[in-house]
């Protein structure tokens, strides 16, 4: 349905809300009715062919517990079935939002709203009741230019879902194999956030020993340990009033893990060489490579913390599992790489659209980012073919070697790989990394295993 021939019920005893929103949605639909009383919500959906109905959480401001508004939306679905429910409560709420879908609700919107996002919802809903077609868009795209970018089902259910925790305060563990883009969603969940105005920090703790993890987090004062030569001020303090992003946190310890267990449960930090603690507000979001089922190993990871860090969790997928947004990314970077060294536009004839189609990416959408700005930067002409596209020698070892080569294992190959990259690059892990496509601190973790 078209939303300029929708009625839409808003239901609100804050008169305020009331006028707001019926400016909003005056002159983008057809009919916009307005109520303070609940009790009259029978009486106005037999009157009315409404559409949708925007139903407030909370009625009474001595209760406050969403009750009422789960009350009204059972009776809502009760008379009127068919009719779309979007649900209003306050910032945070998350619980409650969780709750109301579970009862029928169709979406949910936080106080206070963004009037462009509370439209997007209304229209979204009245073309999907209508079996209208699900527009594809960019995920989590904010004014700083953050987006994911994807056409395929799997990663329209995770816009989805970005869109309805971002305005939350739930803390949310993000899920996925090396590459699959979770820093870039935990950045884009930010700039989506009501805190996005507020510092977004970014810790890897996987690559913390145990002796930086507090001052790293936490802080510490002058002369609390030997190098400590002046007050520094810790992640957690840095983040105040935004989102601190802890990349890795599979890998910590689990001495690590009761220290930051205790500073979620008490919002309270203490820096190193003082008896002071300081308070927090912050946004917490993880991410781990760490697949959840081994991460719920207690001998591994506290069971308790999880539960604290995954109010909400995403799994990213592996490119494999998104085959048909590999053409979508490839022309993405294709056109940012090409800008970025000022080349011509950049396209792809047959050849290298089927080379990229059938290749199983397991660097995932890194690997597929570093092949195309190497194709860029090396190629002669603007449309790239299959020759200009190669894959990454690290994640193709089976490539690089020769039918005599065959019964070497495959560590070994992969030790062999990271040798000649770093020799390519005379010692340069910052673009032997690149040319791998890994990050810094897993090509270090590679050196280590390999004693390199």
């Amino acid at each position: 349905m078209i939303l300029k021939k929708a009625t839409v019920l808003i239901v609100d005893d804050d008169p305020d809300v009331l006028t707001a929103v019926k400016l909003l949605l005056k002159t983008e639909t057809q009919e916009i009715i307005t109520e303070k009383n609940p009790e009259n919500l029978n009486w106005l959906l037999q009157k009315h062919q409404v559409d949708l109905v925007l139903l407030d959480m909370n009625f009474n401001s001595a209760i406050n517990t969403g009750n009422e508004g789960i009350y009204w939306l059972r009776k809502i679905k009760e008379w009127k079935p068919n009719v779309c429910v979007i649900m209003i409560t306050a910032y945070g709420h998350i619980d409650l939002a969780v709750r109301s879908l579970k009862e029928g609700a169709n979406d949910f919107v936080v106080k206070p709203w963004h009037n462009e996002k509370l439209i997007e919802t209304i229209k979204d809903l009245l073309d999907k009741k209508d079996g209208g077609t699900k527009s594809s868009k960019p995920a989590a795209k904010s004014g700083t230019g953050t987006s994911i970018l994807g056409d395929s089902e799997v990663m329209e259910d995770i816009f989805h879902k970005v869109n309805k925790i971002a305005p939350t305060d739930a803390n949310i563990l993000i899920l996925g194999e090396n590459g699959t883009g979770k820093d870039l969603m935990a950045k884009a969940i930010h700039e989506r956030s009501l805190r996005a105005n507020k510092p977004f920090v970014k810790v890897d703790v996987g690559a913390l020993t145990d002796s930086l993890f507090e001052s790293e987090l936490f802080g510490h004062k002058k002369g609390a340990f030997t190098d400590a030569r002046e007050d520094r001020m810790g992640r957690f303090e840095e983040a105040e009033g935004g989102t601190l992003f802890l990349d890795e946190i599979g890998n910590i310890s689990l001495q690590q893990q009761a220290k930051l267990l205790t500073i979620l449960q008490n919002r309270q930090v203490t820096r190193l060489g003082t008896n002071k603690p300081v308070d927090v507000n912050i946004r917490l979001i993880c991410a781990t490579n760490v697949p959840l089922s081994e991460l719920a190993n207690e001998n591994k990871f506290r069971k308790d913390l999880i539960y604290r860090i995954n109010t909400v969790e995403i799994n990213m997928p592996p490119l494999r599992r998104r085959a048909e947004d590999i053409v979508l990314l490839a022309r993405h970077f294709a056109k940012m790489y090409a800008t970025k060294y000022l080349k011509p536009t950049v396209d792809f004839d047959n050849t290298a659209l089927n080379k990229l189609k059938s290749y199983h990416f397991p660097g995932n959408v890194r690997e597929l980012q570093y092949t195309i700005e190497r194709a860029v930067i090396m190629a002669d002409d603007a449309t790239l073919t299959a020759d200009d596209l190669l894959f990454s020698i690290l994640e193709t070892p089976g490539e690089t070697v020769s039918e005599d080569d065959s019964n070497i294992p495959l560590s070994a190959m992969e030790k062999n790989a990271i040798l000649r990259v770093i020799e390519k690059h005379n010692g340069n892990i910052t673009r032997a990394a690149k040319e791998l496509g890994l990050t810094r601190t897993a090509l270090y973790r590679r050196l280590s295993k390999y004693d390199i």
